[in-house]
């Protein structure tokens, strides 16, 4: 084992080895400015952040601020301090942008996740007798095939026959670009719109986003994503990729706290186009001209005319913490880095110690996956859910997926590569615990 090891060298089963590794992390001191929460005194294994990221410390400070100048200033605190609330989502537009790579223009902060794909769909989804389907993955997030579901019956169309559902080939779990592809050239005529997500909840696979687009406006129709996954996990080039419309939460891999404010991408092409649909709000108005109050709707020439009201001052605060301590990591590309090789050991330990107890769903190519690990447990006779619940009792916060996965997401700004080893070693002793007990 070498003092420095490089991000070529080979991985080594050892408690030793992680702790090498941690040391020579540049990004080590991130983790003192989360704060991590304790099971019997200690440090948690925190592989959750795919769910719910943990708090940065300096998000305290943002809100208490914000509370203080409502104390304060009162209604003056829209338009004094250093942050007025008046344009406190302009505060969020760098991070956002880089995140997710686009302009400026591109992006905002606004409602929830959920809400902004259906104001997406007012406006990119215009079903017609001849095209009218809508292409989503076949095992996609609960509430993004509700909202689809929903959007083609509000149309007047019936969703098993305009609802396209790709899904992967029998017996694999990952969807094929190549299979995406070929439906939506097979289905050219017929689609009205493309909502997939950029990374695949259930299995952690990273989607060709930049490919699926190409293909969705060769085919003449709009290209959306979910991003719930995607943002602040991976790096994206929206803008350049030619994405029509993305969405995405900031609880998870921006870590803004539970039920925080969303973000929203509309490509620059379309806000200019006043031809365009959308649900009106006085927050998309014309900002120097709202205060007229003429009710003559005048859309800003932005992804804020998609907007409808003013945000929660106090949650767009959570999420600046949460921007300006990613941008103290040196950014989206460099966590990314990180991300790789820390996942990358802990698939490596797997592979190592439970290779025929455990399959690994999630691609293994750099460019497939991002911080997430989807593992099914695959030992005939043993209780999945059983195994699960011993690493939590265990110290380790991961979640559990039906029918029978646990998914682990090591976030490069908080968690170790000692994390990955000892989650390893917990996973290990469940696994044959759970074993002993069928046998009885």
């Amino acid at each position: 084992m070498t003092d420095q090891p490089s991000p070529l060298a080979n991985f080594e089963n050892s408690l030793a080895f992680a702790k090498t590794l941690d040391k020579h992390d540049p990004l080590a001191d991130m983790r003192n400015q989360f704060h991590i929460p304790q099971h019997q005194g200690k440090d948690e294994i925190y592989f959750c952040g795919n769910s719910l990221g943990l708090q940065p410390k300096r998000t305290a400070e943002y809100l208490n601020y914000e509370l203080s100048q409502w104390q304060k200033l009162g209604v003056k605190g829209h338009f004094s301090g250093d942050f007025p609330w008046m344009p406190y989502h302009e505060f969020l537009t760098e991070g956002f942008s880089e995140l997710v790579g686009a302009v400026p223009s591109e992006v905002v902060a606004m409602n929830s996740l959920t809400a902004n794909l259906h104001f997406m769909m007012v406006s990119f989804y215009r079903p017609d007798q001849k095209r009218n389907k809508i292409l989503i993955e076949d095992h996609a997030f609960p509430s993004d095939h509700y909202a689809v579901e929903s959007q083609i019956k509000f149309h007047g169309f019936d969703p098993k026959e305009s609802m396209l559902l790709v899904k992967p080939r029998n017996g694999e779990h990952v969807l094929r670009t190549e299979d995406i592809i070929a439906t939506i050239e097979a289905h050219a005529d017929e689609l009205a719109l493309i909502l997939l997500p950029g990374v695949q909840y259930y299995t952690g696979q990273v989607l060709d986003m930049a490919a699926i687009t190409a293909a969705g406006h060769k085919a003449g129709c709009k290209v959306g994503f979910d991003l719930a996954h995607a943002c602040g996990n991976v790096p994206m080039q929206l803008h350049q990729w030619g994405v029509d419309f993305a969405c995405w939460c900031t609880y998870k891999y921006l870590n803004s706290g539970a039920g925080s404010v969303a973000g929203c991408f509309v490509h620059e092409r379309h806000h200019t186009d006043k031809t365009i649909p959308r649900f009106a709000g006085w927050w998309g108005h014309n900002k120097e001209t709202r205060f007229k109050m003429d009710n003559q709707f005048d859309p800003i020439e932005s992804v804020e005319a998609w907007q409808l009201s003013n945000p929660p001052i106090l949650s767009l605060a959570a999420i600046r913490a949460s921007l300006d301590t990613i941008k103290s990591a040196g950014g989206i590309d460099a966590l990314h880095q990180k991300s790789l090789r820390l996942t990358g050991y802990l698939r490596y330990l797997l592979n190592d110690q439970l290779k025929d107890d455990v399959d690994i769903l999630t691609p293994e190519e750099p460019g497939a996956h991002g911080c997430q690990l989807s593992l099914a447990v695959n030992t005939h006779g043993l209780d999945g859910k059983m195994v699960f619940n011993r690493i939590e009792e265990a110290g380790v916060t991961g979640d559990w997926r039906y029918p029978n996965v646990i998914r682990v997401a090591p976030v490069p700004l908080y968690n170790r590569y000692e994390d990955c080893y000892r989650f390893v070693q917990i996973l290990k002793q469940s696994l044959q615990q759970e074993g002993d007990a069928s046998e009885q």
